[in-house]
């Protein structure tokens, strides 16, 4: 049978697996199978030239039996409400993996925002929250930046929000500049947390980190953070990076001021000065220490895990990995820290940012960076013991762990 790449399936697919090794009776295992609730909106955008073009949106709600869904939106020429269904599942286990009081949701927008002006992406931002503001609000549904926005887009969001509730409501959004409510360390918290997991691997394993070699494959705004943090807090040596026009290799390293500044210039990492061309797929497969799949899902499947060399595998994407190519690695001895505890990190500050915006009261990077590093390696621990223990592959120990709290949450609520 061919492998599946529908993310939702992949999806449903990793929490049978969960659910079979748990126990779970089958009420609770269909409760958790499908979103709670999931709407399609359309959306009129005026274009600069006068024009209206018509956008479809997604909003999933995937399970809030934890707290408030949450989860940013993505806007994207390939969003389907199958994707968006997948997030809003990763999401909820990635918060109740991190503990945090949380669920899981997500957005999507098909469209292609590098076709669209400022103006435009403004008047977007504002029609997506229009379409939804019945639905959503602090106690219900907060949403994030994803794929292609950011905190610009969230300022316009949680702008037009407070206009339709009529006073300032800055828990609406997180990932919001800090002069409208975001919290410090928000900026780079997917890639710090995913650097914090990453050192706690290297203990686990008995690895020194330091000057070992890296590559990042997906140079966008978490990639590039990724990178400077790998060099300032790890040592290590990133050797390759791509993004979504090719890839560059130099095993004399390739320096985070080196790379971030012709990413600036060209708006890409390909011919950068003194480096060797090579693709998205052949960077996935470098001898290298750690690899960071950093840019969509399903990159690595059935028919290319057998060829990844990296010792660890750190998926700052969503969903990078299939179920198939999870089990190659596992057999290969590629230490998989999967996505719903890799890139936990900016749920987890955004999450910061909500008890920040609940209380009018804002903490230092110091402490926001303190407290993301105490989250992340006790969630690590946490799944390193249950892999060990249960002998399992990471993805399989962190879903037990996340379910296992998600399904408890159902039950006491009466739900099944």
């Amino acid at each position: 049978m061919p492998e599946t790449l529908n993310p939702f399936e992949i999806a449903q697919r990793q929490l049978d697996e969960a659910a079979e090794l748990l126990g779970l009776d089958e009420a609770t295992h269909q409760l958790l199978r499908w979103p709670r609730r999931e709407v399609t909106i359309t959306i009129p955008v005026r274009m600069d030239d006068g024009d209206v073009r018509i956008l479809r949106g997604y909003r999933v709600q995937y399970n809030d039996a934890r707290g408030p869904t949450k989860g940013g939106l993505r806007w994207h020429p390939d969003e389907t409400l199958d994707t968006v269904r997948a997030l809003a599942a990763w999401m909820t286990w990635k918060t109740a993996v991190m503990d945090l009081p949380l669920g899981g949701g997500k957005g999507g927008v098909t469209c292609n925002p590098k076709e669209l002006s400022t103006a435009e992406r403004e008047r977007l931002a504002r029609g997506y929250v229009r379409a939804l503001s019945r639905l959503i609000d602090e106690d219900t549904d907060v949403m994030a930046p994803d794929v292609y926005t950011d905190a610009q887009v969230m300022a316009w969001m949680m702008d037009e929000y407070s206009i339709l509730r009529g006073h300032n409501t800055p828990g609406i959004i997180t990932g919001k500049p800090t002069a409208l409510g975001g919290s410090a360390g928000r900026a780079d918290a997917a890639a710090r947390g995913g650097i914090y997991v990453v050192r706690e691997a290297g203990r686990a394993l008995e690895m020194d980190l330091k000057g070992a070699t890296a590559a990042i494959q997906g140079y966008g705004h978490v990639g590039r953070s990724l990178h400077q943090l790998a060099e300032e807090l790890l040592g290590l040596k990133v050797v390759a990076l791509s993004d979504s026009k090719g890839g560059v290799y130099r095993a004399e390293g390739i320096p985070y001021s080196e790379g971030s500044a012709w990413k600036r210039k060209t708006g890409s990492v390909v011919e950068m000065p003194f480096t060797q061309p090579i693709s998205n797929a052949q960077l996935l497969e470098l001898d290298v220490t750690v690899l960071f799949p950093a840019a969509l899902e399903n990159v690595i499947t059935g028919s290319n895990a057998g060829n990844v060399r990296a010792r660890i595998v750190a998926e700052l994407a969503n969903g990078p990995t299939t179920p198939e190519a999870d089990i190659i690695l596992h057999q290969n001895g590629v230490y998989v820290i999967p996505d719903i505890l890799c890139n936990a990190g900016g749920v987890t500050v955004s999450y910061f940012e909500q008890v920040q915006n609940a209380y009018n009261f804002y903490w230092e990077p110091e402490e926001v960076y303190q407290r993301l590093d105490t989250r992340m390696s006790v969630a690590f621990q946490m799944v390193h013991q249950v892999a060990r223990k249960r002998n399992l592959h990471n993805r399989l120990a962190a879903y037990l762990v996340a379910v296992q709290r998600v399904a408890e949450a159902c039950k006491l609520r009466g739900w099944v």
